[in-house]
């Protein structure tokens, strides 16, 4: 069973930095893939980052560069780097795991970037 809860969250000016983190109740060496994805109010769900077992990592178009995510399986857990925060960040990040076909879901923590 995988069960995953976010923290990290907060509130934090335009061009600073935050470290959100994603915590499984179990181990994650087996977990293939692991993203963080974002919702702000109005809008949809979208993907933010994604890792791979293997450590290959993508990135949506509006954070490369300035976010990074990373896991330590030794932890269990799997970090989003937030660097140079802009306004339009501001949104619930979920934390989200695919395993043995099925989706696992964090109950999402709250981001917001002050201008």
């Amino acid at each position: 069973q995988v069960q995953l809860v976010e923290s990290g969250g907060g509130l934090v000016q335009a061009g600073g930095s935050l470290r959100l983190s994603c915590a499984d109740s179990g181990s994650i060496f087996s977990i293939n893939y692991m993203g963080w994805y974002r919702q702000a109010p109005g809008k949809q769900r979208e993907r933010v980052a994604y890792i791979t077992s293997r450590g290959s990592t993508d990135y949506a178009d509006s954070v490369k560069g300035r976010f990074t995510i990373s896991r330590d399986n030794a932890k269990n857990t799997v970090y989003l780097q937030m660097n140079s925060l802009k306004p339009e960040d501001t949104a619930v990040y979920y934390c989200y795991a695919w395993y043995s076909s099925t989706d696992y879901w964090g109950r999402g923590t709250q981001v917001t970037i002050s201008s």
